[in-house]
């Protein structure tokens, strides 16, 4: 018996000393950074032997394997990217756990041949707070730009000239990687037109968003998520266009350069365009006071172009360990703009028996010039997904322009010719600075807390003057202003999400935002201090019903602050009969909101919405019967409400032909006192997008766009129905590397902007065509050397949204 109990105890000995044999480490790379999913495998060193045991680095680059027995065994270690390495080591019994420390691995590129992967069709992801789409792979984005790719989101339509909507409406904050464009939306297509579509890996269509945003913007957010650059080496791409919208021929070219080396990782994008616009229009007006009737039927020819030195955006980014970076980005960009507006004007009581006509051409130049600097900082403070983010912004803008306005009087009754010509000197400026931090502490797995401040300030010196220039240059000191606005913005939230359920989240937040402002007019010493605080609560529920079906229920208030230079009071002359003129007591917009979205297999999802707004500022038309002048100012409205239903539902038509179809119901009413009067103005409103992708033989291939929006309420104006037909075909050369595309946009020219106003008799209603058809061709060149990097940018606040 002793014997036999000796034996068991030896045994189990053995056995737990074996048990406890293993040898554990972390893999990285050269710079450091740890390795996830490395395939770490143990060799005995004796001559044949296999493997005796396998694993795989977790996130953190560590790794654990048991060793069968003591004594002299072989590590092998590999990961695509890396080469092999081999470490040989012992184990004895006294020192069971054999720890080899950090192990860095060498990089090891190889340039292969270009595999495109491509489906037809983009994931689509309704979270709790946001609607993702995942473009990476997808041929959506295959050969296309940032600009266009944005144009083809669910939901999203983005103009020619770049004014970007969401569900129909407009007021929408664009971010970049999570960071608010510090852009004017000129800018901002310049930059996106130049931005490979194939660096972007998703959108995110925000139309709720949470207390961690600024409050700014009801209609919601767009965020453009890059994909990262985990690569190393250098990869660009030369893009030359040519457009033309049968009236101006206009022309561009770019570079796109992205490079990451060691730990820096870097880009550069520099563009030359020459863009240009114009309109074609009528506008009729007609005036009552008390018996008599004048009519005022007005046409109208505008013609704009601006052409500058090369835009430059750099930037760089320093990993100066695998937990902590920074960071820094800079623009500049210039150029001068020509315009000019055309128009003929007949007034008499009746439209067919005027008593005057009046030519008025004017003529404006103006250049701008805009910088941009930005500097970051990322770090990540824990495994569980805890960080610490802080960016500063500066954003110097300057404006100098003047303008001619030659006016010619003619008394039809006797031939009578009078003339009147101003002039007018425009120089502004502004000059923005913006700071924020934003900490996120991941309680556990399942909840998360965030809180963060942010701190602006926006300096404004507009010195608006106006001339008579018939004998020499005299000053109009009912039109010309000094107007100097100063505004600091203070702001700070708190948000909390997390599970409440194995099927049910949650998330939860408020943001408070303080808005002290100092409006003052060196002409009329007039000053307006403004000193508010204002909070904005959001709440998010989801919940899965079941792998098939997800609810989205959320709430938030958000506001729209007045633009900056309608707050000036100066006057903005188009003609002797017409103006506009800025309102220093204009007050923000306030909007709360609530959401229910469903999302069907993934794929289909149907939005139910309320969106109530106070206070609305809209552009308000106030005739002058007497004298026959209509003066646009920008003003505030009692309220606002509409509600609706959305839906987007992919529809493939054939293996190489999908199609994406968002569509829309909703209805809106505003109310407002004009002159004693109750205003009430109210609207039905559909809207349908359906978007075609084909895929055609050799490579070809073709996307076709069918936009229809019925007719609408906005403040007073009724808006008729307009309608779009998009086409673009493109095709790949010398391995695709080289692309050439074309693109023809409104190609029936349905979009046409027709307003109608009608308050207490009085009549302004508009024709116009903006000259959305363009014709145009564009040639990309991609290279690289050694594999291929992603671009991945930042970018700042939106200060710049409300110039």
């Amino acid at each position: 018996m002793k014997i036999l109990f000796t034996l068991i105890a030896a045994l189990i000995c053995t056995a737990s000393i074996a048990q406890q044999l293993a040898v554990t480490g972390i893999v990285a790379d050269e710079q450091g950074r740890p390795l996830p999913f490395v395939n770490v495998t143990l060799i005995s060193t004796k001559k044949g032997a296999a493997a005796s045991g396998a694993t795989l680095t977790d996130s953190s680059g560590k790794f654990s394997v048991a060793v069968p027995a003591v004594g002299e065994w072989k590590l092998s270690l590999s990961a695509i990217g890396f080469a092999k390495k081999d470490s040989v080591f012992s184990v004895a019994g006294t020192d069971p756990i054999h720890s080899l420390g950090t192990i860095r691995l060498k990089n090891e590129w190889k340039v292969l041949d270009n595999v495109d992967v491509l489906s037809m069709r983009p994931t689509i992801t309704q979270l709790a707070d946001k609607l993702v789409i995942n473009v990476q792979g997808t041929a959506m984005a295959a050969g296309n730009t940032a600009f266009g790719l944005l144009s083809k989101a669910p939901g999203v339509f983005v103009d020619p000239e770049g004014a970007i909507q969401l569900n129909g409406r407009g007021g929408v904050t664009l971010m970049i990687d999570g960071r608010l464009t510090f852009l004017s939306v000129r800018d901002l297509r310049n930059l996106l037109e130049n931005t490979p579509a194939e660096n972007i890996k998703s959108i995110e269509i925000i139309s709720n968003p949470s207390a961690k945003y600024d409050a700014e913007g009801t209609s919601g957010i767009i965020n453009i998520v890059f994909k990262k650059n985990v690569l190393r080496g250098t990869n660009g791409t030369v893009t030359t266009t040519y457009s033309t919208n049968l009236k101006q021929h206009l022309y561009g070219a770019g570079v796109t350069l992205n490079h990451k080396s060691n730990r820096w990782n870097s880009f550069l994008i520099s563009d030359f365009n020459r863009r240009g616009s114009g309109r074609e229009a009528t506008f009729t007006r007609v005036f009552r006071n008390n018996n008599s009737t004048t009519y005022f039927d007005q046409t109208a020819v505008g013609n704009w172009s601006n052409i500058g030195p090369p835009s430059l955006r750099i930037g760089s980014d320093y990993t100066i360990n695998e937990k902590h970076s920074v960071g820094f980005i800079a623009s500049y960009f210039t150029n001068t703009a020509n315009s000019e507006f055309l128009t003929k004007t007949f007034i008499g009581p009746d439209p067919k028996l005027p008593f005057q006509f009046v030519e008025a051409n004017n003529y404006n130049k103006n250049t701008l010039v805009n910088g941009v600097a930005n500097i970051h900082y990322s770090g990540k403070l824990d495994t569980l997904g805890s960080t610490l983010s802080a960016d500063f912004d500066f954003a110097p803008i300057r404006n100098k322009g003047d303008g001619d306005f030659f006016n010619t009087f003619t008394r039809l009754t006797d031939g009578q010719i009078t003339t009147d010509n101003l002039y007018t000197y425009t120089p502004n400026g502004y000059d923005i600075y913006s700071g924020k931090i934003d900490f996120s502490y991941a309680l556990n797995k399942q909840h998360k807390l965030e809180t963060g401040t942010r701190v602006s300030q926006v300096i404004s010196d507009n010195d608006f003057r106006f001339y008579f220039n018939n004998n020499g240059l005299v000053v109009d000191p009912q039109r010309t202003n000094h107007f100097h606005y100063k505004e600091n913005i203070y702001a700070a939230y708190l948000n909390w999400n997390g599970q409440l359920g194995k099927k049910t989240s949650m998330q939860a937040g408020l943001r408070a935002e303080q808005t002290k402002s100092r409006g003052q007019s060196f002409t009329t010493r007039e000053v307006n201090d403004r000193n508010y605080l204002d909070f904005f609560p959001s709440v998010f529920l989801q919940h899965k019903v079941s792998d098939n079906y997800n609810v989205a229920v959320n709430y938030s208030r958000r506001l729209n602050r007045p633009n900056y230079g309608n707050l000036n009071p100066f006057r903005s002359y188009r003609d002797p009969y017409t103006w506009t003129v800025g309102n220093p007591y204009l007050r923000p917009q306030y909007t709360q909101l609530f959401n229910v979205s469903q999302t069907f297999k993934k794929i289909y999802v149907v939005q139910m919405f309320y969106q109530y707004t106070k206070d609305v500022m809209i552009e308000l038309p106030m005739p002058d019967a007497v004298n026959n002048v209509t003066v646009y100012t920008t003003g505030n409205v009692d309220d606002s409400y509409s509600t609706g239903i959305s839906a987007i539902v992919p529809v493939k038509l054939g293996r190489k032909w999908d199609t994406r179809n968002t569509t829309q119901l909703s209805y809106s009413r505003f109310s407002a006192m004009q002159n004693n009067e109750l205003l009430v103005n109210e609207q039905l409103f559909y809207y349908f997008q359906s978007a075609h992708t084909i895929l055609l033989p050799k490579d070809l291939r073709a996307e076709a766009t069918f936009l229809y929006r019925g007719p609408a309420a906005s403040g007073l104006y009724h808006q008729q129905g307009m309608y779009r037909i998009d086409l673009a075909f493109s095709k790949a050369f010398f391995k695709k590397k080289l692309e050439l595309a074309v693109n023809i946009t409104d190609l029936t020219k349905g979009w046409r902007f027709r307003w109608a106003a009608n308050y207490g008799g009085n009549i302004n209603k508009f024709d116009q065509y903006m000259r959305w058809r363009t014709f145009g061709i564009t040639l990309r060149y991609k290279f690289s050397r050694g594999q291929k990097a992603e671009l991945r940018q930042r970018s700042g606040p939106d200060e710049l949204n409300r110039l």
